[in-house]
């Protein structure tokens, strides 16, 4: 069980399904801004900043203190992005990311799909999983820590 003086940024990327289910692991919970999401189609790239709640450093307490941390994340290989039950124009509207998916087709594509409390999605039609995340800040503490239904 680590504690929060031991934490250490993360640096994760994933080259496929399997990958992308550890970032989707350690982003669960992360709340961002919608302001915060970016289709940047020229370079091909869908990012974002969230806060992402420290799992690595509390999975196994039931007390504080917690932390969240500011985390970026980006989605290379990206070919189009559809917002699903999400006002775009609400730029200061918070969502919570419950998970993310690949569904891989045939020919090795697929899509990977963002998936927020409330029902709300990102859909990204993606040529392979080429995805990063990377701590960008020192972690910051909290009291709560998010709960789930067993």
């Amino acid at each position: 069980m680590a504690s929060l003086k031991d934490y250490k940024p993360l640096r994760l990327m994933a080259g496929d399904g399997e990958d992308l289910a550890i970032i989707s692991t350690v982003l669960q919970d992360a709340v961002a801004k919608l302001g915060d999401f970016a289709f940047l189609p020229d370079q091909r790239r869908f990012a974002f900043v969230a806060n992402r709640f420290c799992w690595e450093c509390a999975a196994d307490r039931k007390r504080g203190p917690f932390a969240r941390v500011r985390a970026g994340v980006h989605f290379d290989d990206v070919k189009s992005t559809k917002f699903q039950n999400l006002r775009t124009d609400a730029k200061d509207a918070v969502v919570e990311l419950l998970a993310i998916r690949f569904e891989e087709s045939e020919d090795g594509a697929g899509a990977i799909t963002l998936d927020f409390a409330g029902g709300g999605a990102v859909r990204l039609e993606v040529e392979s999983v080429n995805a990063y995340l990377s701590d960008m800040s020192d972690p910051w503490r909290t009291r709560a820590k998010p709960e789930h239904e067993e």
